[in-house]
């Protein structure tokens, strides 16, 4: 076996810059330009004091104007922008359950899309309440799909996955009035609350807040989590790669990026179809090659062990490598600026929703009623493009890494049940994992999500604070871009626990896993809720009492503010490196950062200084152990 070693974040940067030479060659664009255009960034913005929701301003806050023009001061302002914000991300991740809703809803025997975890589906049914026995597996699909829809405009009661949440958390949402009730409607609220000459106290906008992230996290979120299990099956763990060397220079190259595996599943399905690989073949290539970036990448690694690419800041990449026929998106977190860039080169620029159009792509629309006739024409689309490769311009970096993915719930507590000898003899529950932590043999977990930001060095964030947790035995849960961060350095493979502290590397070893687990999407960041809690009622502790916390240290978009707000009010200290834009209002910042664990047993902690938010995470970790006398 070759000896293991990390990638670095150094050799992540030398191999950007030898592609933006290539890039420069052919006057194409890059973020890294574009940040130095927009720095230094408005103050205004960053503090949240500016107020734009009336045609009476826009109005800034300063010493000198202390209030807007309706007489709104700083807090009003900044409670009304942070829950606009939070509104903005629930309700994008909250439209991905409901197509996935949708997708569901068009399951049949033979058809583009087909029940592949039958168990799950019924699992989900009876917890709804719905008949299961007798019934064709498809009319059962049609049944909870069209019960998942009716989640999002329903006239009353709350949303039905909060009754997986331990009965103390359930009663501290109901306590504190922010049970999510249907989603749409807390989106909408958060919009009504928030229009001219309505809510401008800060506790009412930060706890709509609180509630519309909950609405996203156990409401669509967990339903485009639940639903795509059923469609594409549960992940298990899969072996792949990740980086930009999992491109090949002999094959037609598609890259898949976006966040609604309905796609890329389909692009997948083609892209082995033998009539598309003869093509492949007829037009001088040796074959197809898929990749992927973002979160359409997480999807489709930890079912098909489909190599990652790359993350956020890497999707100029794959088109600046000169060898990708296609780069096919769905939605969320697309630069707009692909489309001038692919025109520098012979790519593809291919938009697929009428939710994400774009200026230079080719639109081809994406519909679950004709999904395989259009995933066939994308794919054959990228296959044509391959005569008009400039060979000059190719070059792919050698860097790739082994990364293990796909640790759904159900896997890890598969896992776990081949090490409860080892623990506790009880078998399908968190208890051997609730053992390790409290012997101390693992000291607690971190939960690590969210994106990239230029603010921050790329991924190094990630990277850095991940190799100081499992060094002191905390075992990490991970997804979105903060997964592919940690697949690309190698921190995926199972031989990294030879970076980790005697407890956790033991743990590794025995329930044969990498330090650093991969757990899905952001939408599968509900994936991590469901596990606390299972953790909590395992243990007989309250959610907010588990040595484990949440981490954004690259956060930037509105999604990570639901996201945050989400597992906040699940009782789940969260730790971010990139402030909200919330520090104009002395009194929000406070509620954020300290105020809120009054309601729900949890608060926000922002630090820039990536080494001590580490070690701010490690004290907190140690305190929750401290007062569990464990």
């Amino acid at each position: 076996m070759s000896e293991f070693k990390l990638t670095t974040v150094e050799e992540f940067e030398a191999a950007t810059a030898r592609l933006l030479e290539t890039g420069a060659k052919v006057g194409a664009d890059s973020w890294q330009l574009r940040v130095k255009n927009q720095t230094p960034h408005c103050k205004f913005g960053e503090e949240g004091v500016c107020c734009r929701i009336c045609s009476m301003g826009p109005c800034r806050i300063t010493k000198k104007a202390p209030r807007g023009i309706c007489g709104c001061d700083v807090h009003g302002i900044v409670g009304r922008n942070f829950l606009r914000f939070t509104a903005g991300g629930s309700a994008t991740h909250s439209d991905h359950g409901r197509e996935i809703c949708h997708t569901l809803y068009e399951t049949r025997e033979g058809g583009n899309y087909t029940v592949k975890d039958p168990a799950k589906l019924k699992r989900i049914a009876q917890e709804w309440g719905i008949e299961t026995e007798g019934k064709d597996i498809y009319d059962l699909a049609h049944e909870v799909a069209e019960t998942g829809l009716l989640e999002y405009g329903k006239p009353f009661g709350t949303q039905k996955f909060i009754k997986r949440a331990p009965e103390h958390t359930q009663e501290i949402w109901k306590r504190e009035e922010i049970e999510p009730r249907a989603i749409d409607r807390e989106v909408s609220q958060a919009l009504h609350m928030t229009h001219m000459g309505c809510s401008s106290k800060p506790e009412a906008l930060v706890r709509q807040a609180l509630r519309c992230g909950l609405s996203d996290g156990w409401g669509g979120s967990m339903m485009g989590t639940e639903f795509s299990d059923v469609l594409f099956g549960t992940p298990k763990e899969m072996e792949t790669e990740a980086n930009l060397g999992v491109m090949e220079e002999e094959n037609v190259n598609i890259v898949v990026h976006g966040h609604d595996p309905s796609l890329s599943e389909m692009i997948c399905e083609y892209a082995e179809d033998p009539e598309m690989i003869a093509l492949a073949k007829s037009v001088g290539a040796k074959g197809i090659t898929i990749s992927g970036v973002c979160c359409t990448s997480n999807e489709v690694a930890m079912r098909r062990g489909i190599p990652m690419a790359g993350n956020f800041l890497q999707q100029e990449n794959v088109v600046l490598t000169g060898a990708c026929e296609a780069i096919v998106v769905d939605v969320q977190c697309i630069f707009p600026a692909l489309g001038p860039l692919s025109k520098c080169f012979h790519t593809k620029f291919i938009t697929t929703s009428p939710v994400a159009q774009m200026p230079e792509s080719d639109f081809i629309r994406f519909s679950s009623e004709s999904a395989g006739e259009n995933a066939k024409l994308i794919v054959k689309t990228a296959i044509e493009n391959f005569k008009n490769r400039n060979p000059e311009l190719v070059h792919i970096p050698d860097m790739k890494q082994k990364a293990f993915v796909g640790y759904s719930f159900e896997e890890i507590i598969h896992k776990l049940d081949g090490v409860t000898n080892s623990f506790v003899d009880k078998t399908g529950t968190t208890m051997p994992l609730v053992d390790c932590v409290k012997s101390g043999v693992l000291r607690g977990a971190v939960a690590m999500v969210g994106c990239n930001n230029p603010k921050i060095r790329p991924d190094a964030a990630h990277i850095e604070l991940m190799k100081k947790l499992i060094a002191n035995d905390v075992i990490l849960i991970v997804s979105g871009c903060s997964a592919q961060a940690a697949a690309k350095a190698g921190l995926m493979d199972k031989r990294a626990k030879e970076l980790c502290g005697a407890g956790l590397k033991r743990v590794c070893e025995l329930a044969d896993i990498p330090p650093v687990l991969h757990m899905g999407s952001c939408v599968d960041i509900s994936r991590m809720m469901i596990l606390a809690s299972e953790i909590a009622k395992d243990s007989g502790w309250n959610i907010s009492q588990v040595p484990v916390v949440g981490c954004a240290p690259e956060w930037m978009s509105e999604k990570a503010v639901s996201i945050g707000n989400y597992v906040v009010s699940t009782g789940i200290d969260t730790y971010l490196g990139v402030e909200p834009y919330a520090t104009g209002s002395s009194e929000v910042d406070a509620l954020l950062k300290g105020g809120l664990r009054d309601w729900v047993e949890a608060a926000y902690t922002v630090e820039s200084d990536i080494d001590k938010l580490g070690d701010l995470m490690i004290e907190r970790i140690e305190e929750k152990r401290a007062a569990l006398g464990i």
